[in-house]
C-alpha cells in the first residue's frame, strides 16, 4: 500500500499565510522520508458562518511548482473541483503538469461542496453533479484519446484536441472523490481510482465500499478494476491541543498508527493520503517513523 502526504497550503489560525518556501520544504522533507505521494486540496477560500475568511493558495500553481521541485513521489489533487475551471482547459493543465512531473500526476476530481467559495468567485453552485458528469465527458476522452467533440447543457468542447499529449499515452490516472449513489456511479463509469474521505478506523471501510460495489454492479464494471484509496487525518494531540474538525481521524503512538495502516492494507486499500494535524516539520518527522515501522 502506498502512503502519501497532504501538503497544507491554507492559512494557519492566528498565524500568517504559509509561504511557498515552507510548502516546498515539507514536500522535500516528505520525499526524503520516502513517502510515495504528495497531495494538494483545491479551494479558493474557506468562510465560517460568522463570515471569517481563511485563505489558501491556488492548487494548480503550487502543484506545478512541487512537480518541478521533486523527482520521485507521485503528485495529485484531493480533489480538484471540475467547476472551478473549464473542463477542457483543466484536461490541458493536467497533461501539462504530467509532463512537468515526468508522468507522476494523479488527477483527482470532484464536484465541490464549499458554497461560500463558489459564491465569492462567481461560480454556479446549482446542478453540481450534472455539471460534473458533463465535465467528465470532456476530460476523460481528452486525456485518454487526445480529442473530444462534446456539446452539453453546461459545457462545450468543439473538435477539441490536446497537443502535445504528455508523457503517458493514456494520460494520468483519474481519481474521483465520491460518496453519494450518483457520484459513485460516475466513479464506476469513469475512474481508475476511488477516494473516500475522511476515513478513520480500518473497519469502517467495508460499509463505504459497499456503495461503490453497488454502483459497479449497476454500470457493469468489476469493482476489482478500481483502486480504493482514502484521505486520513492523523492528530498529534501533544503537538496541537485542538482536535481536527472532522468526523473521523486517527490518533495515537507511532506503533498504533502503523497498526491502523496495516489494517487498511488488509482491507485491500491501495493508497492512503495522510493529513497531519498539525502540519509541521515535527509532525512529519513523527509520521516518517510510523512509515518505517509500517514497512518494517
Amino acid at each position: 500500500m502506498k502512503i502519501g502526504i497532504v501538503l497544507m497550503t491554507a492559512d494557519r489560525p492566528g498565524v500568517s499565510a504559509r509561504k511557498y518556501t515552507d510548502i516546498r520544504e515539507r514536500a522535500l522533507q516528505a520525499e526524503e522520508a520516502g513517502f510515495d505521494s504528495l497531495w494538494l486540496y483545491d479551494h479558493f477560500l474557506y468562510r465560517s458562518s460568522e463570515g471569517k475568511t481563511t485563505g489558501i493558495w491556488e492548487c494548480w500553481t503550487i502543484l506545478a511548482a512541487i512537480a518541478e521541485a521533486t523527482r520521485k513521489p507521485e503528485i495529485g489533487t484531493v480533489v480538484t473541483c471540475t467547476q472551478f475551471r473549464n473542463p477542457a482547459i483543466l484536461a490541458k493543465m493536467a497533461a501539462t503538469a504530467d509532463e512537468i512531473s515526468g508522468g507522476r500526476l494523479i488527477l483527482g476530481l470532484g464536484a465541490g461542496w464549499n458554497k461560500p467559495e463558489f459564491d465569492a468567485f462567481g461560480i454556479p453552485f446549482d446542478h453540481r453533479v450534472d455539471r460534473f458528469e458533463e465535465a467528465l465527458q470532456i476530460i476523460v476522452p481528452l486525456l485518454r484519446e487526445g480529442k473530444v467533440d462534446f456539446h452539453g447543457k453546461y459545457y462545450q468542447a468543439s473538435d477539441c484536441e490536446i497537443v502535445p499529449r504528455g508523457p503517458r499515452r493514456d494520460g494520468p490516472p483519474i481519481l474521483i472523490g465520491a460518496g453519494g449513489p450518483r457520484m459513485l456511479r460516475l466513479t464506476a463509469r469513469y475512474a481508475d481510482i476511488w477516494n473516500t474521505a475522511y476515513l478513520g478506523r480500518p473497519e469502517s471501510l467495508p460499509e463505504r465500499r459497499a456503495g461503490l460495489e453497488q454502483a459497479c454492479a449497476e454500470v457493469g464494471r468489476d469493482p476489482a478494476t478500481i483502486e480504493v484509496t482514502a484521505t486520513v487525518a492523523v492528530w498529534y494531540s501533544d503537538l496541537q491541543d485542538q482536535a481536527p474538525r472532522l468526523s473521523d481521524y486517527l490518533s495515537g503512538s507511532n506503533e498504533e498508527i502503523a497498526a491502523y495502516l496495516r489494517g487498511y492494507g488488509e482491507q485491500g486499500m491501495s493508497h492512503v493520503m495522510i493529513q497531519t494535524v498539525p502540519h509541521n516539520e515535527e509532525a512529519l518527522e513523527r509520521l516518517a517513523k510510523t512509515l518505517q515501522m509500517y514497512r518494517g
